[in-house]
């Protein structure tokens, strides 16, 4: 589900959306969720000042609230 969310919020944001991919990674306490997306696009993915990273990173958080697992959204370039 919180693959799904990423890949949802990801491909909102950018000009070329058939280049975003989410790969999940499973830990035992946390999951990683890597998110790359096409070179010119990674910019509205992060947003200025990270804004826009820190905001999906919230809802990421807040997602991932019921299932008492920690995500880690890292932005691959």
């Amino acid at each position: 589900m919180e693959k799904d969310l990423v890949e949802f919020i990801a491909r909102s944001l950018v000009d070329e959306p058939e280049q975003v991919e989410v790969t999940m990674i499973e830990g035992e306490k946390s999951t990683i969720l890597e998110l790359k997306v096409a070179e010119d696009d990674i910019g509205k993915v992060i947003g200025k000042h990270g804004r826009i990273a820190k905001a999906v990173r919230t809802i990421l958080s807040a997602a991932s609230s019921k299932s008492g697992k920690r995500f880690v959204l890292e932005i691959l370039d």
